[in-house]
């Protein structure tokens, strides 16, 4: 019943043989004999690698018996399931941003590197087609830095000094922190006597609408609609009550103690027209904001994102299936959404084809941990970042999974008193990691002979795949992803300065 609802089906009838679902890895034929109609844009294992997938499990379903594994699918455990961080990398990057240490950082990419491919982006390498330039005449950190973004978390997942830890490190550096869905305290929107400034200049509007007011979508340069969340497409949102303080419940206009639950769709929206009716009214209410879209990585979203970008949006987010997973529901997390490379290269492709790719900014968000994945990004059409789940790890976030239950150990994901003098979180630390993944984001370019990440938005001819080892990974097809589409007199990235203006009137 949840995968229906999720799905926005109301009866089994509809959900049957709805192929409501992709395939990743499996071959294309064997899917076209067997999966009719259902996508699968990176080809891989077929009938014999599923036979011989079945004959190992078979065989080591009847050894002798030792001692079960203890699988480690949701919590990271040795000799588990791969996972994209462990408890070494997280004291590597936090010690690196605690004593500003670039070189502690490079241990922490060689890490990152080191561990068993866990996306897409891991099978594939860079591959230079011009010589090396100098480092100094490549972009500056300050310029880059303005590219990256602290993904979307409001101040109720957060503790309140989690929260305005990340704006004030963002603002510093020119970035941009989100507020998340829940409103946000008017008082942040004043510079403190010290210069720091705690207002995130990204407001979120989900499908609650919990805290949106004039005041709110006011105080911000750019306005967010979240459609869905990388991690749990289709599922909305929910604030367990036990976390809904005094605070809380005054920022969102709720009950104290009560749950928040946000629906999956917004209740408004329910075409594109709808949508482009929602941007107009924003970009009514805020003359100098731009508007954000959030859209999920999945199959179609090249066709969604064109819409939006017909609809007058200014950046169009693309959430990968990492993005957002700390309270999610575990099958969520494991079973919906699909890579943001998937998504993001369809995005990409589709809006360069019909000529919208210099309209609108591209984000992507979801996993995104070094300098590496930031490259890999644009190579594929992206221009700005979000990276969530490093900031939090950069303020002490030791991934214990407990963000949901308001007993978060370190006081990031807690509102309670207690826990949250434990935070020992701090503007520089986040600084450091932001400025680490610029230099190496620098250094990288130099290598492709780029002097910009503007040089290298879409290039996806400085990338190919390469082998990790394993049959069945050498046995995917990445060239899906790496396809160049024509971008014709527009050029592959956007160019609109300021934000697209919509007419006095929508009707006209």
């Amino acid at each position: 019943l949840k995968i229906i609802s999720k799905m926005g089906i109301s009866v089994i009838s509809s959900y049957r043989g709805g192929r409501m679902f992709e395939a990743v890895g499996l071959s294309r034929t064997l899917v076209g004999e067997f999966f009719p109609g259902v996508t699968s844009r990176i080809s891989g294992i077929g009938l014999p690698g599923i036979h011989r997938r079945a004959l190992e499990l078979h065989r080591r379903a009847f050894l002798e018996p030792g001692v079960l594994p203890i699988g480690g699918i949701y919590r990271y455990r040795r000799n588990g399931e791969a996972h994209a961080f462990d408890g070494r990398l997280i004291h590597l990057l936090q010690t690196a941003v605690a004593r500003d240490s670039f070189s502690l950082y490079r241990k922490y990419t060689e890490g990152v590197a080191a561990l068993p491919p866990v996306s897409p982006r891991d099978l594939l390498e860079f591959a230079p087609k011009a010589p090396p330039v100098p480092l100094v005449e490549v972009e500056s950190i300050t310029s880059i830095r303005r590219r990256f973004g602290s993904g979307s978390m409001s101040h109720g997942a957060l503790s309140k000094e989690a929260h305005e830890t990340l704006a004030i490190a963002m603002n510093r550096i020119g970035a941009q922190s989100c507020s998340g869905e829940g409103g946000e305290a008017p008082a942040r929107a004043r510079p403190r006597p010290n210069g720091d400034n705690a207002n995130s200049r990204i407001k979120q509007i989900a499908s609650a609408r919990f805290g949106v007011t004039i005041e709110y979508l006011n105080n911000c340069t750019e306005i967010e609609i979240k459609i869905a969340q990388g991690a749990k497409p289709g599922e909305g949102g929910q604030l367990p009550g036990f976390k809904v303080s005094a605070e809380i419940a005054r920022l969102r206009h709720a009950t104290e103690g009560l749950t928040l639950i946000s629906p999956p769709p917004h209740h408004d929206i329910y075409s594109i027209e709808d949508l482009a009716q929602l941007i107009y009214d924003l970009k009514q209410v805020n003359p100098i904001a731009r508007v954000c879209v959030k859209l999920v990585a999945e199959a179609g979203i090249g066709t969604v994102a064109a819409g939006v970008a017909k609809a007058k949006a200014d950046v169009i987010l693309v959430s990968g299936h990492c993005g957002g997973t700390g309270a999610s529901p575990q099958s969520s997390i494991k079973y919906a959404g699909v890579p943001w490379e998937l998504g993001l290269t369809e995005v990409h492709q589709v809006l360069t084809l019909n000529r919208l790719r210099h309209r609108v900014r591209l984000r992507v968000d979801g996993g995104i941990k070094t300098g590496r994945d930031v490259v890999m990004a644009t190579l594929m059409g992206a221009e700005e970042y979000g990276i969530g789940t490093t900031s939090l790890v950069a303020m002490g976030c030791i991934l214990v999974r407990q963000c949901h239950s308001n007993t978060c150990p370190v006081g990031i994901c807690t509102q309670d008193p207690a826990l949250r003098e434990r935070f020992e979180g701090t503007p520089e630390k986040v600084v450091n990691l932001f400025s680490f993944i610029g230099e190496e984001v620098r250094e990288i370019l130099a290598l492709l002979g780029a002097r910009s990440l503007d040089d290298v938005v879409g290039r996806t001819d400085l990338l190919t795949q390469v082998s990790r080892g394993s049959p069945d990974l050498d046995d995917l097809d990445l060239n899906p992803l790496l396809v160049r589409a024509d971008p014709g007199p527009d050029g592959m990235r956007c160019t609109v300065v300021g934000r697209n203006e919509v007419l006095e009137t929508l009707d006209a």
